[in-house]
């Protein structure tokens, strides 16, 4: 054997070595960790009197993110849509005060790459991420230029509890929008997700209007979601979760109404979200309230019912590694659709909750805001009004009873 063909079997192995170790090198890169820092959940809006679509349109949407970061990119949904949505440029920048931005932190944002881009029917979109230095509890301004085009049906979240403004025109960098529309609601807008450490996560609470804030003041992020927010990130133990509030308006468990039901939008809202370590399921009162209404019972279901459809949904967010925590139904005597049967039924799914082994604990929201007096009713500070939704001092309640170790698990 002479000295040329000894040397090619060695500088093929030598090669095929280096071919190993460099792909071992690469596949050990850590990815990139995104987690939630705000996100609402969409539901289907007809379009039929073309309020959206009919012109060209910049909708400047305020948003009160959770957890801060240096680099930032957001999640637009046309997942409701019957028609391909077209965004034709967004923008993002820390809100100044009204629809007025810092210019100085604007972003355009892309979309591989591209300043447009086109949402399937049922789809969703994820932002390249660009960077920003976004500090907790930050008011973000996402602009999003909608032209002119069909849309039958539009995705949007339609309590937003927050002003957000529409104008005529592409006006996505502009600092200050002139006269605009005031709107309360947020379309084409799921999420925004911040590059964090590792031990950076999510928290996602899931429920209905009680969630989503009903009756608590419009921009002073008084919800309870938002209540938790803050005391987590005052802890030195909790300052690095983020809180995602997946609640919607009217929603119930096992039956669809204001959007679906929770069991079919769980894998969006919940497991889909970036970062998720925890969720607290805060939902049912919706379901025993029309199940057993005095004057128009619809949609009958058991407190069997929904307990199976809550241990569903634990058992999913198990099955993807997050902790659970079912929060106990609030007092609803008084309450329009209230009644002693539904009462009796809001008693049995509380005490499964309290009791459950399906769950990773639990959060007494019943007891925070209950009459001592009364306990099947508000107390009259945490009470709206309506015997069914807290006021702020009773969203107050809520988010302060929350024991913080949850989180530390």
């Amino acid at each position: 054997m002479n000295l040329r063909t000894r040397t090619l079997p060695l500088l093929a192995l030598t090669l095929l070595c280096l071919c190993f170790f460099s792909g071992k090198t690469a596949a050990a890169a850590p990815p990139d960790h995104w987690v939630g820092t705000w996100a609402t959940s969409p539901v289907a809006l007809p379009n039929a009197d073309g309020a959206y679509g009919a012109d060209d349109a910049t909708y400047r949407e305020i948003v009160h993110v959770s957890l801060g970061g240096s680099s930032v990119r957001i999640i637009l949904s046309n997942e409701f849509g019957l028609d391909p949505l077209t965004i034709g440029a967004a923008h993002i920048a820390l809100r100044d005060a009204g629809s007025d931005i810092a210019l100085a932190s604007a972003n355009a944002l892309t979309f591989g790459g591209r300043a447009s881009v086109t949402i399937p029917p049922g789809a969703l979109v994820v932002s390249d991420p660009t960077n920003l230095k976004l500090p907790a509890f930050a008011d973000l301004a996402v602009s999003l230029f909608v032209p002119a085009q069909p849309m039958r049906q539009v995705s949007h979240h339609s309590f937003a509890d927050q002003t957000s403004y529409m104008v005529p025109g592409n006006l996505v960098g502009a600092k200050t929008l002139e006269s605009p529309k005031e709107l309360y609601s947020w379309p084409f807008l799921k999420g925004v997700d911040v590059m964090a450490n590792g031990n950076s996560a999510s928290i996602v609470t899931f429920g209905d209007s009680i969630t989503d804030g009903a009756h608590s003041t419009r921009d002073t992020n008084a919800r309870w979601p938002d209540i938790l927010a803050r005391r987590l990130q005052a802890n030195k133990k909790t300052a690095q979760l983020g809180v995602l509030n997946e609640g919607i308006g009217g929603n119930r468990v096992l039956h669809d109404n204001t959007g679906p039901n929770a069991l079919a939008r769980f894998d969006r809202d919940v497991l889909a979200q970036a970062g998720v370590k925890y969720l607290v399921i805060l939902e049912s009162i919706n379901d025993i309230g029309h199940a057993q209404d005095p004057v128009k019972p619809y949609d009958v279901v058991t407190a069997e019912d929904l307990i199976v459809g809550l241990g569903q949904m634990a058992a999913r967010a198990h099955a993807h590694g997050i902790k659970v925590y079912g929060a106990t139904l609030t007092p609803y005597v008084g309450a329009k659709y209230s009644s002693p049967a539904g009462e009796k039924m809001r008693q049995a799914v509380n005490q499964w909750i309290r009791t459950s082994n399906q769950f990773d604990g639990f959060i007494d929201f019943d007891k925070a805001t209950q009459d001592a007096a009364n306990p099947t009713a508000f107390s009259s500070t945490a009470d709206s009004g309506d015997h069914l939704h807290p006021a702020d001092a009773g969203y107050k309640a809520m988010g302060e009873s929350i024991d913080l170790k949850l989180f530390t698990k």
